[in-house]
């Protein structure tokens, strides 16, 4: 996919743009969120641009929860930053949250009192009917 002119990843993954990288290698770049959720905060983005899941191609995806475990293994013995836990997060999309429309994955260093609360919504829990429906749409179209 050709990335769009103002794409800030692919700049940093150009090297034209500002960058703390931490990890580099043939299909991906890891570097500081300039922006952290919590010290210690960490982008893991494909080189090739793809603008969400649907975008990038499969092995790239899963080469990026490689290194994101790379990461977060590397945040929890480097003594930089205080990892209690790690959550991996990926924003797929305006309405999930996502800001720059170039695939990433946030390799987030979790510790008690951080103030991030991930939180489920407050519903009642659907039937296994309704379960059972979902799943069978879905599975259909995969």
């Amino acid at each position: 996919m050709t990335p769009p002119p103002a794409c800030v990843f692919c700049a940093i993954v150009a090297g034209e743009a500002p960058r703390s990288l931490v990890h580099e290698d043939e299909a991906s770049i890891a570097f500081m969120d300039i922006a952290p959720i919590t010290p210690g905060h960490v982008l893991v983005a494909p080189k090739v641009h793809a603008v969400g899941l649907a975008d990038l191609p499969a092995e790239v995806g899963g080469h990026l929860f490689a290194v994101a475990q790379l990461i977060a293994a590397g945040l929890r013995s480097s003594g930089a930053v205080r990892v209690d836990g790690v959550n991996l997060f990926l924003a797929d999309g305006a309405a999930a949250g996502q800001e720059v429309f170039h695939a990433h994955l946030h390799v987030l260093p979790r510790y008690a009192g951080d103030g991030l609360e991930i939180t489920r919504a407050r519903r009642p829990p659907p039937s296994r009917a309704e379960l059972d429906t979902v799943a069978a749409g879905i599975a259909a179209a995969l």
